[in-house]
């Protein structure tokens, strides 16, 4: 029986691949810094082990790691090229048959041949945190190619669904858009509405993870963009929660500046920023050639059950 250790093992994609894991037969060992409980209570959660392991606070995380003796490594909460370099370092030339390493659509920049493709070596992303996930990836290419280390790279778009704070029509965090829809208030969003974001369901993500181990010989050495099948822009968004909540769409535009007036919040302002200058389409194009997935949520679904799980919560009110 191979053993699987996962990295952040209680989050948003862990939720779910903990179980896929569990029922797959892999001898399972979730990692994290709390007993903290997953967004989706399932059966293998009760058969798992748990390890306590806090990655920014234990100097010998590394070797407590390597102590498990993995066949498999699949690293959630990687944000720092120094951590995936100990892993490499730790790990070359030993038993471990398959390292996971989680990146992000924000490793890219902005758009211009669309769709994104997910190996571009000439990725240019926008910030801090994009620029070492695509040094992660590079890096991680690079020791495959060169030492044979047995790394695939999974580049999650907004991951979505319920028990979490999803990406809103107005490419950011803030409840407020969304309780005005519900309220059949006239909203505005910015320029003409037709930026791209990218809702991905934990599950898909998840699946794929779990499609990369399931087919590790087609996996080595890639990068797959983890998305939907397609996308959505804000103004579809907005219109399609209008018609969630039984309302008559009521949109205007501003132009960027007069937006950020309007929304009020400088850190939500270049929230949006962030997530709506990348704008763009990705491709999954090759995670369906090589490991057969699949998704099984729509972009749409995932959004409906994110806002009744809003309901559900008490975090948007029905009038």
């Amino acid at each position: 029986m191979k053993k699987a250790v996962v990295i952040g093992a209680a989050g948003h994609i862990g939720t779910y691949l903990i179980p896929m894991l569990v029922n797959g037969g892999y001898d399972t060992v979730a990692v994290t810094r709390s007993m903290s409980k997953p967004y989706e209570d399932d059966p293998a959660w009760e058969t798992v082990q748990r390890v306590l392991l806090d990655r920014e606070k234990d100097p010998d995380f590394v070797s407590k790691l390597a102590d498990m003796k993995p066949d498999i490594i699949v690293d959630l909460v990687n944000f720092d090229i120094k951590e995936t370099k100990k892993i490499v370092e730790k790990f070359s030339g030993t038993g471990l048959s398959h390292y996971l390493y989680c990146s992000s659509c924000w490793a890219h920049g902005m758009a211009e041949l669309l769709p994104f493709d997910p190996n571009d070596d000439a990725k240019e992303p926008l910030d801090a945190y994009g620029i070492d996930k695509f040094a992660s990836e590079q890096y991680l290419k690079q020791q495959y190619r060169e030492n044979g280390f047995p790394a695939t790279i999974v580049a999650p778009g907004q991951i979505s669904g319920p028990g979490w704070t999803i990406i809103n029509p107005w490419g950011n965090t803030s409840f407020r858009v969304i309780q005005d829809i519900a309220d059949g208030k006239e909203i505005a969003l910015p320029n003409f509405g037709q930026e791209i974001i990218h809702h991905v369901h934990g599950y898909d993500v998840a699946q794929m993870f779990y499609k990369a181990i399931t087919h590790r010989e087609n996996a080595l050495g890639q990068v797959f963009d983890a998305e939907a099948e397609s996308h959505i822009t804000l103004y579809g968004f907005a219109k399609h929660l209008f018609r969630f909540f039984g309302k008559e769409p009521k949109i205007k535009f501003l132009p960027w500046p007069e937006w950020c007036a309007y929304e009020g919040n400088p850190e939500e302002c270049d929230h949006t920023y962030y997530h709506i200058v990348r704008s763009g389409t990705f491709s999954i194009e090759n995670a369906k050639r090589l490991l057969e997935y699949q998704p099984k949520y729509t972009n749409l679904e995932t959004i409906d059950l994110a806002m009744q799980s809003y309901i559900d919560r008490g975090l948007i009110t029905i009038g």
